[in-house]
């Protein structure tokens, strides 16, 4: 047994030094970047670097992009039976709500949180409407964004954009409603927008129409202002061929604090492919500096097992003690350092693929 165990753990040492090719890596070079991801990672963001540096969670094992578009993999594959993680495109019942529901919560002066356990969406108060972002499945869009908003006494009628972080059903097989019902405009990565209107009409939650006032992010990105509040929309390709990442300003008892919200975070199935896994870094190197550049002491993800926001959101009602910050603000170096994990966790998977 002590043989075999030994064997195991050998051969186990070796795959993580071998590329995709079957070339030794540098494993002194991989683990000098997995551990200045570990470093920057602290317990603050465990779940990101357990996801995205250690072989098997994110890194070559992960949801590629978005179906129809390039990599594309089998939906929710690095999730495993995850019940609130499947169903990307078919309709289906949906999950157990014991497994996936969360009361919504506000979590800023003018942002609130209304996703599930699993998923985050939020809504964004401005002077002149309410900005969505993320949209989560089609089972959530009722109970958790409907009725949540109704909860904290918004007015779904004064939805005015949806923005879409990227074309995954577990963000955004809720947007064709609130475009339906109440006239918000769509806002998407230009190429994730053509991957979403290549869907089957019969696909869950539907298919939003692009038309007039929707707007198609490229590479340049774009500055979104409705009233009071202008979100700097950039383009971060990489998780899907569209992603997009935001940074926007919040209310905390009348201060302004900044915002910076990391729209894609697996690398997907990038294997020995190079360009992909440079597109994906060059990504959190752009939206770490314009983090940087806005001064941005908060960070947000669409998945709450990255950001802690299904935690963070219920301890905002509880009494702060004498110095002690809103749960959600980090700080502006703690920003840098959730992205620092997510580009070492990827050069350290470039590597270890072996990606030419």
């Amino acid at each position: 047994m002590r043989i075999r165990a030994f064997l195991i753990i050998s051969s186990a040492a070796v795959a993580l030094c071998t590329g995709a090719g079957g070339q030794p890596a540098a494993p002194s070079e991989i683990d000098a970047h997995i551990a200045a991801a570990k470093a920057a990672a602290g317990l603050e963001f465990r779940g990101t670097f357990m996801n995205l540096c250690l072989p098997g969670g994110g890194p070559g094992g992960g949801r590629a992009g978005a179906p129809g578009g390039r990599g594309a993999a089998a939906p929710g594959a690095a999730r495993g039976a995850n019940p609130a993680l499947t169903g990307l495109l078919a309709p289906r019942p949906a999950p157990d709500r014991a497994t996936w529901y969360a009361s919504p919560y506000k979590v800023f002066d003018n942002l609130y949180w209304l996703g599930t356990r699993q998923h985050s969406s939020w809504a964004l108060k401005t002077s002149a409407g309410i900005i969505i972002i993320d949209t989560n499945f089609a089972w959530a869009t009722q109970p958790e964004i409907l009725d949540g908003m109704k909860k904290l006494k918004l007015d779904p009628k004064q939805i005015k954009y949806v923005i879409l972080s990227h074309a995954h059903g577990d963000h955004d097989q809720g947007v064709a409603t609130l475009q339906s019902k109440y006239g918000a405009k769509v806002i998407m990565g230009g190429p994730d927008w053509e991957d979403t209107l290549k869907r089957p009409a019969e696909a869950a939650g539907g298919v939003p129409k692009r038309g007039p006032g929707d707007i198609s992010v490229g590479p340049e990105g774009y500055k979104l202002t409705l009233g009071d509040t202008t979100v700097n929309i950039i383009f971060t390709p990489g998780h899907t061929v569209g992603t997009l990442s935001y940074v926007f300003p919040v209310k905390d008892k009348g201060k302004t604090v900044m915002v910076a919200y990391s729209g894609g975070t697996l690398t997907g199935a990038f294997g020995s492919n190079a360009a992909r896994w440079d597109e994906y870094i060059d990504s959190q190197k752009r939206i770490a500096q314009a983090a940087k550049d806005a001064g941005a002491s908060v960070i947000l993800s669409n998945h709450s097992e990255y950001d802690n926001a299904y935690t963070r959101a219920r301890l905002v009602a509880v009494k702060r003690e004498a110095g002690e910050e809103n749960p959600f603000i980090v700080g502006a170096d703690g920003v840098q350092k959730y992205f620092t994990v997510m580009e070492e966790c990827a050069t350290a998977s470039k590597l270890r693929n072996n990606a030419k």
